[in-house]
This record gives C-alpha cells, structure tokens and sequence, in this order.
C-alpha cells in the first residue's frame, strides 16, 4: 500500500515495460486498499473493523532518449490518495502526489523542476502509519526546483521549493496536515540543503537544514499576500545496511513562528526517529519509533512516543503488509507536539501492473 511507493513501482515499471528508440515512457499503475481496527473506536468493535484507503495509482517514468532529460509523475484517485479535499488543490479525493521534469547535467548534478521530494533527513520504512511523531519532516513533497550530485564518498541536494504544494493547496499528499490548512497558512519560499558521507559500503552519515516562510493565506485577511512567519529545522542522521539488517536513525530541531495574522506564537521541538528492520527472502520485518519532545512556550505536554512494528511479504504482484500502531501523542497543523492516545491494528495489500 502506501510503503516506499514510489521506489517500489518505479521498479515495477522499469521491469514490466521497456522504452522504444522513441522513449515511450514507462507508464504502470497499482491499487491498494487497507483493513484498521482501532482499539477505542466503538464503531470498530460493533463492527469489527473497516476496509478502506482504496485508491488506483498511476505512474509515469522516463527518459528521453539520446538527451540528458527524464520525467516522473504519480497520480492518485480514491480515498486511499491521502489527501485531504478541504485543503488539496483539486478540491477532491485526487491528486498529484509528484510531478517533474529532469535534466542531467554531464559531470554534473541532476536538476529536478516541479513537485519532488524534500531532501531531508530520513524517510521512516512506512510514511503511513510510519511517518508519526516526524509529522511534517518526513516524507515530503514539494513543488519547486531541486539540485544533486554523488562525488565520490559525498551526495548533496540543494532545492529551493516556491511553496509545499499546488496553486495555494496546503496538502502534500502523505504529509497528513502539518502545515497549517486553507483557512490559516502555508509553507512558502523554502531553502533545503542535505549533505551526505558514506563511511564505507554499508553506513553513511548526514546533516540537512531547511528555512523558509509561512504566509498567512486570504481567508485571514492577508490580500497581500504577506509572508510574516518563518520555519526553521535541522537534522542529523545516520543509516547502516548489513546484508538484510538495516537501521537508521535521526534527531530533527524544529523551529516555527507563525505568521502574525494567525497567532504570536513560536512553537518549538525536538524530534527522534528510530527505524530498524530484517529483509529475508520474500519478507520484510521492520519498525519504526519515533518521539517528539515540546518546547513551546505554554505547551505542559510531556515527551510524546509512537511506535510501529510490522512485516510485510512479497506475493508477486505487489505486497501484504501487517502492522500495528500505538502513540500516546500527535503533532498538529501547526507542528505542536501534544498529547493523545491512539492505537490500531493494520492489514494492507496492495497490487500493481
């Protein structure tokens, strides 16, 4: 379902149809759909449960031959889109979670125009029910222009993104409402900068930086478009890959002053991220710890945790996956961790063709 997605069908692609000497691109699609029981729910003890998030996906990957040109896009339909109406730019369950155009420069960096991902930090295995207590500075889409490079034991990214989605749309898709919404603010004019260094063959170590604006949208008053706040963060990580064993695991500074005409409020935390697991023959076993720690003025919320273990097995076509989730807090639109418990059970499948 919604497990590194896109690595995932990009591979898919490339295997299941071929380019012509003409650069047909690859073009390939998928469907998933997803059981939850959540433990507090009463309609889901009544009814022992939902079957639901089912979307149909479609992708579209290529390269222009004989030129230094590629493309890659993935569009959504459905519930299981994970996009939110009120806020997306289609004003429905449908979107485009990527879109971009890319130009390989000889000897030089590969440069990305229209909505790719953020280069920073790690990505947790799963960014749904994974991406957790990160909320916001995980698996991150945004719509601008991105630069990167591999010299040698070093790979840099530097992207500069003009707003963190579509027109005036305040939902990436995945990013499950982090920053701000239609009726508040959005993230605009945001610097992204990720330097990393393989140690050796299996473990690397990095530091990404972001800032940018926030500017309060119409809705609250602001017809010139004002951008009067600001978001800061910074991240340190490190990953290892031993055989099938693999961990990796980060601490993110977050940082977020929120436009005047929402509210004088700085909100302020620490994030850790955690994720380990065992790839064996046709199965996968992982999970995925994060924590927020709030240092807001006014904020009493004690350190907050989320945790997922889960597994997953390749059928053929596409992956089942098991996993349960269990946090006793949240992150909110506006990147205040608070608390509040949550726990459910998962079983996902998914297809592609």
């Amino acid at each position: 379902m919604t497990k590194s997605v896109a690595l995932k069908a990009s591979a898919l692609a490339a295997a299941l149809l071929s380019s012509t000497a003409h650069s047909s691109p690859n073009i390939s699609g998928g469907v998933w759909f997803n059981y939850q029981y959540q433990q507090n729910n009463e309609a889901h003890q009544t009814s022992w449960g939902v079957i639901d998030s089912e979307a149909l996906v479609l992708y579209a990957d290529g390269n222009v031959a004989e030129t230094p040109w590629s493309y890659s896009a993935e569009a959504r339909f459905g519930p299981g889109s994970f996009t939110d109406a009120d806020n997306n730019s289609t004003g429905g369950q449908f979107g485009l979670h990527k879109a971009w155009v890319g130009y390989q420069f000889e000897d030089g960096p590969q440069v990305l125009i229209g909505k790719s991902q953020v280069p920073f930090g790690i990505k947790t295995y799963n960014f749904w029910p994974g991406d957790m207590l990160l909320a916001g500075y995980g698996d991150q889409m945004d719509v601008g222009i991105k630069a990167s490079q591999t010299i040698g034991q070093f790979h840099y990214d530097a992207a500069f993104y003009l707003a963190d989605d579509w027109s005036t749309s305040t939902d990436t898709m995945d990013d499950n409402g982090h920053w701000g919404s239609t009726s508040t603010y959005r993230k605009v004019q945001t610097f992204v900068g990720n330097l990393n260094y393989s140690l050796n063959d299996m473990a690397s170590i990095g530091l990404s930086a972001q800032s940018g604006g926030l500017q309060a949208l119409d809705s609250v008053a602001n017809p010139e478009g004002k951008v009067s706040g600001d978001h800061n963060a910074a991240t340190l990580y490190y990953t290892i890959n031993v055989g099938g064993l693999w961990a990796k695991a980060a601490y993110v500074t977050t940082e977020r002053n929120l436009p005047d005409e929402i509210s004088n409020v700085t909100v302020e935390n620490d994030r850790y991220a955690v994720s380990a697991g065992l790839n064996t023959g046709k199965w996968s076993f992982y999970t995925d710890l994060t924590y927020a720690q709030p240092d807001t003025d006014g904020n009493d919320a004690d350190t907050i945790r989320a945790f997922a273990p889960g597994l997953s097995y390749d059928y053929g076509p596409g992956w089942m996956y098991l996993e349960y989730l269990t946090q006793d807090g949240y992150v909110d639109g506006n990147g205040q961790a608070l608390e509040g418990d949550f726990d459910a059970l998962y079983a996902t499948i998914d297809f592609y063709f």
